[in-house]
């Protein structure tokens, strides 16, 4: 199969795609399409972060939905507000040419008041976040007696969110007659303890888990000291001025402190993450879309709503624990058949979890040195000197003004000017040099330090004969501290 056609999508649905720009559909949509249309049997399908799986449930769950009547019969899960938003929004595309489908996105971070008035009109798909679709059952606010199919998306992110409470309940409170497809980048034990208990002999279908990440992605690292992580950022960012992409950071507090640091810099950026309220998370990300924004920093949890086809660049500001988290994070560019590049910025001891992360993805990592100042100075220059050439000054130009700027540079040549205003853009760099010891360490050059007569006077001194006598100093020094059993005997004679 080749095309969406082949897989037996409605007219309808396949006009609607055809303007979203859907061409030939993935892995996961060819495997799982097909079967979900017969719609009489339960369903596991895993598949990394970027390839396609709300299209692959959700095409084949519009063809299934009866608009003539008025209960809800689909139920979707996901595990965070701005997937949740996502999933909605696609569905709402989906079925742009089917008459009377009616959906409704709802998750925490949103008045819940407006919700319930929502839900009391007819819904026929609803998609939520765990914790607040218990809300609303508690409030008996929604009505799942009647639902027909239920998706749990992103299932091992729901549950390392600790959602496993709340889908248990939710799935109890769902009819057992019910349809369950669930879509997953991994199966741990907790997802396949789900599996057993809720759902009746599903078909499984797996891919590009033997290797998990898009061919189209290629994976650099540089390395830098801790301290200077930023600044080699800026100097890429600099470098490369078309740059669109995301930068993950490990915490909240993390994320927001860079993406402050980069806005006083003068970079168009702006962080994500689960402090912010649903209206401020929207904002963000309606820029970003618009391309206001060139940067997002954001934290794991909260990019699981980024859905942003035409980024460049993921770069790892550090490194995750998990080798699965690499996976969706560099799944956010290398989308829609385009090219995209993976960055890591780590320190000199990260480069065995480089090698950690390698070996188990079975992907390369090429090495990349940081710019250097004058390789920005040239590329900065550039677009300084381009966007000059380009202005137009048309009539608008005060006369005076200008003939009063004639008068106060009537003194300088040509050079002296050009050289003059140079000196004011390369001041806007405001770069450091960043220590040069990694390149020294890189080509295999002896640290200077080795040979100074004071290393070597210290190695002599501290050498392995003299251990004792370095042992016996510290021991020394301990003699001034107090005896603490004395102090308590001190204090029981006070006592009594």
């Amino acid at each position: 199969m080749s095309s969406f056609i082949d897989l037996g999508i409605s007219d309808e649905i396949l006009r609607a795609i055809t303007e979203f720009g859907f061409e030939t559909p993935s892995d996961i949509q060819k495997k799982a399409i097909p079967f979900l249309l017969e719609g009489d049997s339960d369903f596991i399908g895993l598949a990394q972060t970027g390839t396609g799986k709300t299209a692959a449930f959700g095409l084949p769950l519009l063809h299934h939905i009866d608009t003539k009547a008025t209960h809800t019969q689909a139920l979707i899960l996901a595990p965070t507000r701005e997937l949740c938003k996502q999933i909605s929004e696609q569905i709402g595309l989906y079925s742009k040419y089917l008459k009377g489908v009616k959906s409704l996105p709802v998750y925490g971070g949103a008045a819940i008041v407006n919700q319930i008035r929502s839900l009391k009109k007819p819904q026929h798909i609803i998609i939520a976040t765990p914790g607040r679709l218990i809300d609303l059952l508690k409030r008996k606010a929604v009505d799942l007696s009647d639902i027909e199919y239920v998706i749990l998306d992103e299932a091992d992110e729901m549950l390392n969110m600790g959602f496993k409470e709340e889908i248990d309940q939710i799935l109890e409170y769902s009819p057992e007659d019910k349809f369950t497809w669930l879509f997953s980048a991994t199966m741990p034990k907790a997802i396949r303890k789900i599996v057993n208990k809720y759902m009746d002999q599903p078909m499984e279908v797996r891919t590009n888990l033997t290797n998990e990440v898009n061919q189209d992605i290629s994976h650099q690292f540089l390395v830098s000291k801790s301290s200077q992580k930023r600044e080699a950022l800026c100097r890429i960012l600099d470098t490369n001025p078309e740059i669109r992409g995301v930068v993950f950071c490990r915490t909240r507090l993390g994320t927001q402190g860079l993406a402050e640091e980069l806005l006083s810099m003068g970079y168009k950026v702006d962080g994500i993450h689960g402090d912010l309220s649903q209206a401020q998370r929207e904002r963000v990300m309606k820029r970003f879309k618009a391309h206001d924004l060139q940067l997002l920093c954001a934290t794991d949890v909260a990019a699981r709503g980024i859905d942003v086809n035409d980024l460049t660049h993921v770069f790892h500001y550090q490194l995750p624990d998990d080798v699965s988290y690499y996976t969706h994070r560099s799944g956010r560019t290398g989308r829609a058949g385009k090219k995209g590049i993976s960055i890591s910025l780590i320190n000199s001891r990260e480069k065995s979890k480089i090698n950690r992360i390698a070996n188990q993805l079975k992907i390369d990592f090429t090495q990349i040195d940081i710019p250097s100042i004058a390789d920005i100075g040239k590329i900065r220059i550039d677009n300084w000197a381009e966007t000059i050439l380009a202005k137009e000054y048309g009539t608008k130009l005060d006369y005076d003004l200008l003939e009063r700027a004639f008068d106060l540079f009537d003194d300088l040549s040509k050079k002296d000017l050009i050289a003059k205003l140079l000196a004011i853009e390369l001041d806007k760099l405001n770069l450091t040099e960043i220590s040069k010891e990694s390149s020294r360490d890189k080509k295999g050059k002896k640290d200077k330090r080795m040979d100074a007569p004071s290393y070597r006077k210290s190695k002599k001194k501290y050498g392995k004969k003299s251990g004792k006598k370095f042992f016996n100093k510290k021991k020394k020094k301990d003699k001034g501290k107090p005896d603490f059993k004395k102090k308590n005997k001190k204090k029981n004679k006070k006592k009594y």
